[in-house]
């Protein structure tokens, strides 16, 4: 028997339903998986380090994160460059990556390069601008109101140094530490500029160490990481290593740099030293099981555990001269970085 004509129609009319559907269903997944790559690109985990850098170096001058427009305007500034100098690093790293790490979404060829750079110098437009607009916000009296665009503009040439040729130097990780460095001044740059002698550009002795500090941890970080994606050498970890803890040491000497008028929150001294001491030891620990097993697992676990170290060692500093309730909003940055990173790789 022949089927007749309406079941016919009717079945191809479910047909291309179904097929319709599915190519719509296939567009969602597209653009899904398109916007994953695209926050791997940027390493989203990672751009909570930066934002709490800021956060730090904001209390540490405000001893609140109020005004809460001039602050956001430094966090987005510093959210906005921190992904830029990831996009631009694949996008130069590019041939490397092919070789090394072709799971990555330019290698791999599931984003186009094109798109990729034009984000990259877009974001890294976008962070000065809203840098330029926190010290044009004029919330905070007394303070220079172009210093903190130029902090923006600096640190995105710093950026862009590094991504365009220095990481493959000896400067290389001098270099990020530069950009960690200028990214804590970031968030000091709308505060009212200290005048003492000792001020270099309105920033006041403590403030350099705890941009120092911070600055010279993430050098080690990044001398740590520089052979991660092959088998590192017991030598270079260790010499990391130690640069990391010198980076902790500056931070120590901050109590005794505290002007008058900002006693430090803590009890004395002693127990600031321990703080610090503890962390140093927690992060030397993890960095020595990769340098006892130097394989490409070990060491990659070892600078992801240092970059989430970053956020403990800014909430520290932010414990240090101001209220606890700042130093635990800018701990709680944690969350998002440790939740985000089981997805997606923070190096």
């Amino acid at each position: 028997m022949g089927v007749p004509t309406g079941v016919v129609e009717l079945s191809q009319r479910q047909q291309l339903t179904c097929t319709a559907a599915g190519e719509r269903l296939d567009g969602v997944n597209t653009r899904s998986a398109q916007l994953w790559d695209y926050l791997r690109l940027t390493r989203l985990p990672n751009v909570f380090t930066a934002w709490a850098d800021v956060a730090m170096g904001f209390v540490v001058v405000q001893q609140t994160l109020r005004p809460w427009g001039t602050f956001a305007s430094l966090a987005a500034a510093s959210a906005l460059l921190y992904s830029a100098g990831m996009v631009l690093n694949d996008v130069w790293d590019l041939e490397q990556d092919r070789q090394e790490r072709p799971e990555r979404p330019l290698p791999s060829g599931r984003l186009p390069v094109a798109a990729a750079r034009r984000l990259g110098w877009a974001l890294l437009v976008s962070g000065v601008l809203c840098g330029a607009l926190a010290g044009l916000l004029g919330q905070i009296e007394g303070s220079w109101p172009w210093r903190s665009g130029a902090v923006a503009a600096l640190l995105a040439l710093c950026i862009v140094a590094y991504d365009g040729g220095l990481k493959r130097t000896v400067l290389g990780p001098p270099a990020m530490g530069a950009c960690r460095l200028l990214n804590v001044l970031l968030g000091m740059s709308a505060g009212v500029p200290s005048v003492g002698p000792a001020a270099v550009a309105g920033y006041a002795p403590h403030q350099l160490l705890a941009a120092g500090g911070i600055g010279l941890y993430i050098a080690g970080v990044t001398w740590f990481a520089r052979s991660e994606a092959g088998r590192s050498g017991r030598g270079s970890l260790s010499a990391a290593s130690l640069v990391m803890v010198g980076g902790i040491g500056l931070l120590a000497a901050i109590y005794r740099q505290l002007p008058p008028e900002l006693p430090a929150s803590l009890a004395s001294e002693n127990l600031w030293l321990a703080l610090l001491g503890l962390l140093a030891f927690v992060i030397v620990r993890r960095s020595a099981v990769a340098i006892v097993d130097p394989t490409p697992r070990r060491v990659q676990a070892a600078v992801r555990n240092c970059l989430w170290s970053l956020i403990v060692l800014d909430a520290a500093v932010a414990l240090l001269v101001g209220p606890l309730a700042w130093s635990l909003v800018i701990l709680a940055c944690l969350v998002p970085t440790v939740v985000l990173g089981q997805w997606i790789a923070s190096t």
